[in-house]
């Protein structure tokens, strides 16, 4: 055999079994998608309350102190956020049930001036819509939320009582202290960035659900509440995030009124919220936070979204930022941290222009 075909069939099995291993990830991935989700948002609430631990140690606060007040108040928190978005959930599902036959007789007396086929066609689409059993998915998901808070903030509460020996863990591991100081600079990079990401898109998302709630108690409707709920946890989601939660408002205000005109006028006024924070206010404050490719988040939000459901689609954009620093610091795969970067600069500060001198 030569030396060319005995490399070409080194490469081939090498391509084979990283084929192989991809497909086992994947499926575990799938598997175990409750426990690796309520892992990574541990991680993400580990990261943001560090740095507040980490504030407060400069203040002179003991460390044991500082934890203890973190854990008790991601406790709250957590069980707060749980019990809200299941109850708005319910709250919308009870309601729905009750509009639902005014929103499909609104539809149908729209499609009349459209001709019988057209009415035919939407009766047909009406009539395979599974309505009831989208409402039940809703709902199971949502009760999964307690479980999976008590969950997260077991994982958070080990994640704390591990936190003062992880530099040493990182130091003994790679054996070499520069090493190790590396690995760490990574590390805090990947989460100064989510976390700044995470605090400026929770204050758009603030904002945009306190106007969708003035629009929609300006109107007398019902579910203003529900629906800003939902418009600041569906706004975390890039790109399709917004449209979701447009067309979530729509269909609320259509099946309340029964009315076109009041229909199209709150959905113009949603519409212009969103688009006007989407495309004016949220590239402008994360900008230079994220510089992500667009068309990479899109690949992120599929994949993630396939791979581990809703849950995928808000964690897709903290997993794409940290992809991307570390394949920026590993020689050979700094090429894809090229392609994943928005401008070819996956570093945390874009170089500055020299002056031509």
């Amino acid at each position: 055999m030569s030396a060319n075909d005995s490399q070409l069939s080194e490469r081939l099995q090498t391509g084979f079994l990283g084929v192989i291993a991809f497909a086992l990830l994947l499926f575990l991935l799938v598997q175990a998608r409750f426990m690796l989700t309520c892992l990574a948002f541990s991680i993400i609430i580990f990261s943001l309350t560090s740095d507040a631990i980490s504030a407060f140690a400069r203040l002179r606060v003991p460390n044991w102190l500082a934890t203890t007040l973190a854990l008790i108040a991601i406790a709250i928190a957590l069980l707060w956020a749980a019990t809200t978005v299941v109850a708005q959930v319910n709250e919308v599902v009870s309601t729905s049930i009750l509009y639902a036959d005014r929103a499909q007789a609104t539809i149908l007396s729209l499609s009349q001036r459209w001709g019988p086929r057209v009415q035919e066609s939407i009766l047909t689409f009406l009539g395979g819509i599974d309505f009831a059993g989208w409402i039940r998915s809703a709902a199971s998901q949502a009760s999964n939320l307690i479980s999976g808070s008590v969950l997260v903030l077991t994982f958070v509460g080990f994640m704390f009582a591990e936190r003062i020996w992880f530099p040493v863990k990182v130091e003994r591991l790679t054996g070499d202290p520069a090493r190790a100081t590396e690995v760490l600079r990574i590390i805090h990079s990947i989460m100064r960035r989510v976390n700044r990401y995470l605090v400026v898109k929770a204050a758009i998302s603030a904002v945009t659900a306190a106007l969708i709630w003035v629009i929609f108690r300006s109107a007398s409707l019902e579910l203003s509440g529900a629906v800003a709920t939902l418009s600041f946890i569906l706004n975390f989601i890039p790109t399709i995030g917004s449209i979701i939660a447009t067309v979530i408002a729509i269909a609320v205000v259509l099946a309340q009124t029964g009315d076109p005109t009041t229909t199209l006028a709150i959905g113009s006024a949603c519409t212009a919220v969103h688009f006007l924070i989407g495309n004016i206010f949220d590239p402008m404050l994360l900008g230079q936070t994220l510089r992500l490719s667009s068309f990479g988040i899109v690949l992120a939000l599929a994949f993630w979204g396939a791979v581990w459901g809703i849950a995928g689609t808000f964690l897709a954009v903290p997993i794409m930022v940290a992809v991307m620093i570390v394949c920026a610091h590993i020689r050979w795969l700094r090429p894809l941290a090229v392609m994943l970067s928005h401008e070819g600069l996956p570093e945390e500060e874009p170089p500055r222009p020299r002056l031509r001198g």
